[in-house]
């Protein structure tokens, strides 16, 4: 692993143990502390999702333009401010605007990070190291930690009660962000964006979403991805459902989040190993995809059984899907598209799969309402259905990119 792959990952971890010591424990204090309304409460949920999912493609022009350096040091510093912002926010007003501003700084963050790794794991490899599944399964791994651990941190510094404990904890995140700011601020090198000094497809929106709509094999890998999405949404939506049912409480729900994250942190590694010498990547994309359908059809068949047996097949078969399908996926997006416009795509793929999870949110919601193993079953053959629009790599991308790691395009 080279000095900036170490970099990126820690960067990663370090990320996701300020946001999960924070935003898991946001629910509660608007309501309780705070004494806001649900619908608010859903609201200002709501807009962290849209800032941050909705507007990661901004992230990623951004990133082509001026290079991954300044985004990442202005999402970082926007986060610092944010979470300074939440722990003194009493209004309505002043809550959504610092829980805005929050996701913002993640939606510019994380898609710089994100092509870098990409862009890096594409260096090691062809330098002769392993394949760039494996520095990516181990970036996953790196944010998994980080959401293992952040939420342990939160619950800690909310033990202290009162109003203080979530501004504690505000604080707390705000300097796990100032830590990630001086380390890229130190040791991440300078570089570049486009040579035109223009955003991808020639400057304004249009060309933009031409360029965007007009790459067949991106969107078909973008559906593939909306379905992951999706699937992995159900860990928040029907797993609850599951274990309110077959229990009478989602007491065990924290328990299966952190098997979970764990499996992530432990298995990417020996999973990716196995695949390696098994699969090409779109390969791995499509088993990953099988693994997560089998995770729903476990679940329709164990329902019957008494106790947490259907959540848990649920909640391990859907996390090695994952582990599976996310590292292939992310290798694939280099085949598909022009490297100088890496982080348009590597944003346009997370916030259009947003997109269809949002649409999808009410019918789905209203599907699990129905009770039984139909729902289930309905949600497992998505995976099914989008097999086929996992693009095939060609043969003369196999191995390497359309444009040589490290270098711009003509």
């Amino acid at each position: 692993m080279t000095p900036l792959g170490h970099l990126l990952i820690g960067s990663q971890f370090a990320f996701n143990t300020g946001f999960f010591a924070v935003l898991p424990y946001l629910a509660e204090h608007l309501t309780g502390t705070l004494g806001l309304s649900g619908a608010v409460v859903g609201l200002v949920l709501g807009l962290r999702t849209f800032s941050q999912q909705g507007l990661f493609v901004v992230g990623g022009l951004l990133t082509d333009r001026y290079g991954p350096r300044p985004v990442v040091l202005v999402g970082c510093a926007l986060r610092v401010a944010g979470f300074c912002w939440l722990a003194a926010a009493t209004s309505v007003g002043t809550v959504i605007g610092a829980v805005t501003l929050v996701g913002f700084a993640a939606a510019l963050f994380s898609p710089a990070v994100e092509s870098e790794i990409t862009r890096e794991a594409l260096r090691i490899e062809h330098a002769g190291g392993p394949r760039r599944t494996r520095t990516l399964a181990r970036f996953a791994a790196g944010g998994q930690a980080g959401a293992l651990i952040g939420p342990a941190a939160g619950s800690l510094l909310l033990a202290w009660g009162g109003d203080t404990a979530f501004r504690s904890a505000c604080f707390t995140g705000a300097a796990v962000f100032v830590l990630v700011l001086a380390a890229h601020t130190l040791l991440m090198p300078r570089k570049d964006g486009n040579e035109s000094g223009t955003p991808p497809g020639g400057g304004g929106v249009k060309p933009t979403v031409r360029l965007v709509l007009g790459n067949r094999r991106f969107l078909r890998l973008t559906v593939a991805y909306a379905a992951y999405l999706l699937a992995y949404n159900q860990l928040y939506l029907a797993l609850p459902a599951e274990l309110e049912r077959s229990t009478g409480s989602q007491a065990a729900l924290g328990w299966l989040f952190t098997l979970s994250a764990t499996l992530v942190v432990c298995a990417s590694g020996p999973v990716e190993k196995l695949a390696a010498t098994r699969l090409d990547h779109p390969g791995a994309a499509r088993t990953g995809l099988l693994v997560i359908a089998g995770s729903f059809a476990a679940a329709a068949l164990l329902r019957h059984l008494e106790g947490i047996w259907a959540a848990l097949a649920f909640t391990v078969l859907l996390t090695l899907g994952q582990i599976l399908f996310l590292p292939a996926t992310r290798a694939m997006l280099p085949d598909l598209v022009d490297h100088r416009h890496l982080g348009l795509f590597t944003g346009a793929l997370s916030s259009l799969s947003a997109l269809a999870v949002l649409a999808a949110g009410a019918p789905i919601g209203a599907l699990l309402g129905l009770g039984g193993s139909l729902p289930w079953l309905i949600l497992g053959a998505l995976p099914l259905l989008t097999l086929t629009t996992v693009p095939t790599t060609a043969p003369r991308e196999r191995g390497r990119s359309t444009a040589t790691p490290g270098r711009r395009g003509p």
